[in-house]
């Protein structure tokens, strides 16, 4: 391991025989062992308690039995992930698909990177780092590859802790920038013969179908919040439905909000209840909660562009827009906690066409 010396910007040396402290605020016992440096984090970054925990710790290695030392300086990245792994799993506030997403980045860690697994945190280089950074770089989205850089700097942050790194040799990738999304919508004339064409395709599901796509179209549901949707929730006194998304997990956000309906989707929501006849209040409101077969082979009739579930949020938002409702509105009503910086990065471009339009209207003389 390199001398503190030459890590003055990541170690600071303290008044204390063995303490050494790192730049993240906590402190480590650095204690030469029969010929090999030993390094233990003592999981504070309060000097006090690292001066009482110290003394146990440097007792400990010192009186270790050679045969009994353990390897406490060796990590592999496998058992890093691992850590990694089970830290996401017992974090509470973490939705099961997040976890499933961090699982899947760190595979794809280990199968654009061969032999990683089995390297060991402290032997791994900045520049290898970066020769796999620049192998990747635009082999995936830019998401995909940003999520990544962060997965593997977390996986050396384990290895800092421990006293194995005493740098972080993944700090310098630079993050790839996101292209804004060209958003390809249909105009209203084309989304309405596009539903009727799902609605008239004669399979068994084919009105169950044209009624979900709808149903996200004119809320901005998320397709799981729209699955969990029950008539409960509906409420046509008060013009509006509460989305309190899966029972265990709860929306995106963790929060219930509040959507008032738009003409569109009462208009919906009474036809699709009149069809149903008498419906139970734990009942789902939608028949169907996939509709995307269904849709592709509607958008390949017409000679559309082709359509995902979450396109129809985004449509839900540009009408909401393009109709004069501010973003931050649509933000609260899609669901976002950012006040409406999503959306304006999202939509901001509406967002300047309306404001055109609307400043035509501005006069300063007399009529």
């Amino acid at each position: 391991m390199a001398s503190l010396h030459s890590k003055k910007s990541n170690w600071r040396k303290t008044r204390v025989q063995n303490l050494v402290r790192h730049q993240n605020g906590g402190y480590y016992v650095r204690v030469t062992v029969q010929g090999k440096q030993v390094w233990r984090s003592l999981g504070t970054k309060f000097l006090e308690v690292a001066k009482r925990r110290m003394a146990p710790v440097l007792e400990e290695e010192r009186n270790r039995p050679p045969g009994l030392r353990t390897n406490s300086d060796r990590l592999t990245v496998a058992h890093a992930i691992h850590i990694r792994e089970n830290q996401l799993e017992n974090d509470p506030a973490l939705k099961p698909a997040t976890r499933h997403y961090w699982r899947q980045v760190h595979d794809y860690l280990l199968r654009t990177w061969t032999g990683l697994a089995d390297r060991e945190l402290g032997t791994i280089r900045r520049e290898e780092c970066e020769e796999w950074a620049g192998r990747n770089f635009k082999a995936v989205s830019a998401t995909r590859f940003n999520n990544a850089v962060a997965a593997l700097r977390k996986i050396f942050e384990i290895g800092i802790e421990r006293g194995l790194c005493s740098t972080n040799p993944a700090g310098r990738i630079k993050r790839r920038k996101p292209r804004p999304t060209m958003l390809e919508l249909p105009s209203l004339d084309q989304f309405h013969d596009w539903v009727e064409t799902i609605r008239g395709a004669n399979g068994r599901y084919s009105r169950a179908c044209g009624d979900f796509v709808e149903l996200l179209a004119y809320s901005g549901l998320r397709k799981g919040e729209a699955k969990e949707l029950r008539w409960k929730d509906v409420d046509f006194e008060r013009r509006e439905i509460l989305i309190r998304g899966h029972q265990e997990t709860g929306t995106k956000n963790w929060e219930i909000r509040r959507l008032p309906m738009i003409a569109a989707l009462e208009s919906l929501l009474l036809r699709m209840r009149d069809h149903r006849g008498k419906v139970g209040g734990d009942e789902c409101v939608a028949e169907v909660f996939e509709a995307q077969k269904a849709m592709t082979n509607a958008a390949f009739k017409l000679g559309v562009t082709r359509l995902t579930h979450h396109d129809l949020r985004h449509f839900f938002a540009t009408r909401c827009i393009e109709s004069g409702v501010d973003i931050p509105t649509v933000a609260k009503w899609l669901g976002h906690k950012d006040g409406g910086a999503l959306a304006l990065k999202t939509y901001g471009h509406l967002r300047n066409e309306h404001s055109q339009a609307a400043a035509e209207k501005v006069q300063f003389r007399p009529k």
